[in-house]
């Protein structure tokens, strides 16, 4: 999944429908990539290019990881 595929603009939050943010990892060999709903503060990862969005699959974000995960999706 990449920041520029269509799929991008259909998919949403399970749990409160509003559009979610494509984390790219820094290294992608090593990095996790996955979505992000910065309302509930959730995470869904990323497995082999597909998205894992049932609501069990969100993980809750620490207040220091959503502050640093704004960081990245904001521009500066």
């Amino acid at each position: 999944m990449n920041p520029d595929d269509p799929l991008l603009d259909l998919l949403v939050c399970p749990l409160d429908k509003g559009p979610l943010h494509l984390l790219v990892p820094d290294d992608p060999v090593t990095g996790e990539v996955a979505l992000y709903n910065p309302r509930l503060r959730r995470r869904y990862p990323v497995v082999d290019g597909v998205p894992q969005l049932l609501p069990s699959s969100g993980l809750p974000v620490t207040d220091a990881e959503h502050e640093r995960l704004m960081r990245r999706i904001s521009p500066p």
